[in-house]
């Protein structure tokens, strides 16, 4: 980040990290010195961005204290990719073919919105 920063990269370069499933604050099951890890949860996610376009500094949604529901801005996995594909310059709806009666994007076949409150 930082040499991205200093060569001046970090305005046009999306740096973008997140796992496959969110983390509870809490396990199931027996918790011991040695074995204390955290569920998965796939309702809840963390994604971490930088640069190309992301407004610094914004923590944008929230979930409960169990890190079990959300409750406040709920972003789709759709409405994400719609984001990176409007900071890559790429309008998610012209990416569209037509095929046995739908029309399918990378967005999926459901209306997806770019995330505003994010985007700088």
């Amino acid at each position: 980040m930082q040499d991205l920063k200093q060569r001046g990269l970090l305005d046009e370069t999306l740096v973008l990290w997140g796992g496959e499933f969110g983390r509870t604050i809490y396990s199931q099951g027996r918790l011991t010195q040695t074995d204390y890890g955290r569920d998965h949860h796939p309702r809840c996610f963390s994604i971490w961005m930088a640069g190309g376009g992301i407004r610094g500094g914004t923590v944008y949604g929230e979930t409960d204290d169990f890190s079990y529901n959300i409750v406040r801005d709920p972003v789709h996995i759709r409405d994400l990719q719609a984001t990176i594909l409007h900071l890559f310059g790429l309008d998610h709806q012209r990416f569209t073919y037509r095929y046995q009666g739908l029309d399918q994007r990378l967005t999926g076949v459901e209306p997806a919105e770019v995330v505003r409150g994010i985007v700088a």
